[in-house]
């Protein structure tokens, strides 16, 4: 049996080919995870008081992804040599990235969801003036839609996701050039989250919002109860609540927007609604701010699902 030569140009040529083989591997990926986020998705309305997905819903949500994923996969990749030359010569491209996260959602939401973001409460929004102590907005969190009406604020900030999003195509690689916070859920997670505490109070104090999900999950048909996170930072911050509303219509995935648009159908927009900031301050009790906040979000959103049937018991 002949020996192998091991040259150097052979083993070169073997890396290329592997690492060749990973990036397309990485990028056909966008294509096939969306799959999941579907599967997700379909879950969360799967409920005999809400609508189930139709085949055309469960396309939507399906390109949706694929668009959401392509969309920060593209704008990563051109940021890479900026992040990397940034490295030696001390700055990043954290700006930039947020530019394409939310291009990106603002462009999955007018070509998916709706024409138009409904922003009432604009005037509650803070100055985008990077003055510290930054604030901390806080809203309920329904479906995947969330996550790109929220740009629509025009505001820049750092969201809190769990680590296994790092990993998913695109999506992944343009949070962790803007810098967001990750966070385990599962394990021992004592050291992430004392992380997650350490990164946002410096988030705050370098004048940079930090965006908080309190419910920690999804749900479209019952109102979970928020978690401490938010409320610890922004008292140990002094800083700032921001709750927002998001309302969306039961319609948005089952509507056959755009393509009634050809015929001049209507379309429900997703509502945001913007309250009065609430201040935190030492000495103040997390179960106050927590209290004030769910019922200033809550105010505004119709009862759905789980809320209904509850509703017509207490009648």
């Amino acid at each position: 049996m002949a020996a192998i030569n091991l040259t150097p140009e052979l083993i070169i040529s073997a890396l290329n080919n592997v690492i060749l083989k990973a990036f397309v591997l990485y990028v056909s990926s966008a294509f096939l995870l969306p799959i999941l986020s579907v599967l997700q998705e379909r879950r969360i309305w799967k409920s005999h008081l809400l609508p189930s997905l139709s085949p055309f819903g469960l396309l939507k949500v399906f390109l949706f992804n694929v668009i959401w994923m392509g969309g920060t996969l593209v704008g990563g990749l051109l940021l890479i040599p900026k992040f990397m030359l940034g490295k030696f010569l001390g700055f990043d491209c954290q700006y930039e990235a947020h530019l394409v996260e939310r291009i990106t959602g603002k462009i999955c939401c007018l070509l998916f969801i709706c024409p138009k973001v409904e922003i009432r409460g604009v005037e509650n929004l803070p100055p985008n003036d990077g003055s510290s102590p930054a604030p901390i907005y806080v809203a309920n969190h329904a479906s995947q839609v969330d996550l790109s009406v929220v740009y629509s604020l025009g505001r820049r900030f750092k969201w809190i996701s769990k680590d296994s999003v790092r990993y998913l195509p695109g999506v992944g690689l343009i949070m962790t050039l803007s810098q967001h916070i990750f966070i385990k859920r599962t394990g021992k997670n004592k050291k992430s989250i004392s992380n997650l505490f350490e990164q946002c109070d410096e988030a705050i104090q370098s004048g940079l919002p930090v965006f908080f999900f309190p419910q920690g999950t999804r749900r479209m048909s019952v109102r979970l109860p928020f978690k401490d996170g938010a409320y610890k930072v922004a008292l140990d911050n002094e800083s700032q609540l921001i709750p927002v509303s998001i309302e969306i219509p039961l319609t948005c995935w089952n509507s056959l927007y755009p393509l009634c648009l050809l015929w001049g159908g209507s379309v429900d927009n997703v509502v945001l609604t913007v309250h009065k900031p609430i201040q935190a301050k030492k000495g103040m009790e997390k179960e106050e701010l927590k209290k004030k906040t769910y019922d200033a979000i809550f105010s505004v959103l119709p009862l759905v699902g789980e809320e209904v049937k509850e509703f017509k018991k207490r009648k």
